[in-house]
């Protein structure tokens, strides 16, 4: 959750100071890379490899445990096959730095990072193929069933109760809803909590728990040409939004992402989904709420956008990309009704699922 002053704001010339200070680096070439509450660099050095300096956010720095499982859970899927990210260590041997600066509201800790760089482009750039789509699911899928094998000694901080972008906290979004200010969507996404309560939660306890990226989205995958007119995917970024939760969790995110970037948006869940259950086929009741969750992730997304953009106008291009194709994707979701698109959805995956 956005923290008004927590995001970093180094200039280039102190992020060419730390690289050399921390990791030897000379940059040949530093740029910038979006972010939502940290702060990315793309860096070049003339000593070789790519690299991409992460630095974090002055809140979720306090909590160096949490980032030091995400680093983990990385290299653990790298290890398995699946291609994230590395972190590489600094000259004294650690995967991590505290750097105290002024970023111009008063002296403050972040924690930084250099991670391995990945080759490819945003999934967000390329046709949404329905074979891309199905390979999307499956590596989701995949990547949750892996991390479920995942050890280390401070798993426990993954709970983060009350973190606002776990689907199991969807109610959590309520004090925002005043930010609409009677924009017609408020009463969507209040009718979408109702059903959230009534009809979701009271299934939660039949949902398959596991450990979810949490943030499974367009500009968080990779791809590559794959020499045969289509693409594969070359990298999965930002484990930020890591959390204890349930593997339907991270089907909905993936679902929902996709339709944002995918010119008739209701195609997307059945290859998804196909792709998914070709790996971890659903139970009845995760099947069942499938559509509420998508919905719901919806509603995250487009009110803390919302509430971001207040909080870091400068940064509303960024904040507000996938809320803007977001709005009206709900509102077609939610006027076609559970029954019509899950029909869609699961009939387009049986058919995708038979050719195979």
């Amino acid at each position: 959750m956005s923290v008004k002053h927590a995001k970093p704001n180094f200039s280039q010339s102190q992020v060419a100071e730390m690289v050399k200070r921390l990791f030897g680096l000379t940059e040949s070439e530093i740029s910038s890379l979006p972010s939502y509450d940290d702060q990315n660099f793309f860096i070049d050095p003339i000593e070789g490899d790519k690299y991409v300096l992460k630095i974090m956010n002055s809140e979720d720095s306090k909590n160096p445990a949490l980032i030091e499982v995400q680093m983990h859970a990385m290299s653990f899927l790298h290890q398995n096959g699946l291609p994230t990210q590395t972190t590489l260590p600094n000259i004294s041997g650690q995967l991590m730095s505290l750097e105290e600066i002024d970023c111009g509201y008063g002296s403050q800790k972040y924690l930084v990072r250099l991670l391995t760089y990945l080759p490819g482009t945003t999934i967000s750039k390329v046709p949404l193929t329905p074979q891309l789509l199905y390979e999307t699911g499956k590596m989701a899928a995949t990547m949750d069933t892996i991390l479920q094998e995942m050890v280390h000694p401070h798993l426990a901080v993954l709970e983060r109760e009350n973190f606002i972008w776990n689907l199991s906290n969807l109610p959590l979004l309520e004090p925002y809803i005043h930010l609409f200010d009677g924009n017609p969507l408020e009463k969507v996404v209040k009718s979408v909590l109702y059903q959230y309560k009534t009809f979701v939660t009271p299934k939660r306890c039949n949902f398959r728990k596991c450990i979810n990226h949490g943030d499974f989205n367009d500009l968080n995958v990779l791809v590559q040409p794959d020499g045969r007119d289509g693409h594969r995917i070359s990298g999965i970024l930002d484990f930020g939004d890591m959390h204890s939760g349930y593997y339907i969790h991270e089907l909905a995110i993936t679902i929902m992402y996709m339709m944002t970037e995918h010119p008739k948006p209701i195609e997307v869940g059945g290859p998804v989904l196909a792709g998914w259950e070709s790996f971890l086929p659903l139970n009845e009741a995760e099947k069942d709420c499938l559509y509420v969750l998508v919905l719901s992730r919806f509603c995250q997304s487009i009110v803390l956008a919302h509430y971001s953009v207040s909080l870091h106008p400068e940064n509303e291009e960024y904040l507000m990309i996938t809320s803007k194709n977001g709005v009206h994707i709900l509102s077609q979701l939610w006027e076609l009704g559970k029954e019509q698109v899950e029909k869609l959805w699961f009939q387009t995956a049986a058919q995708f699922s038979d050719k195979k």
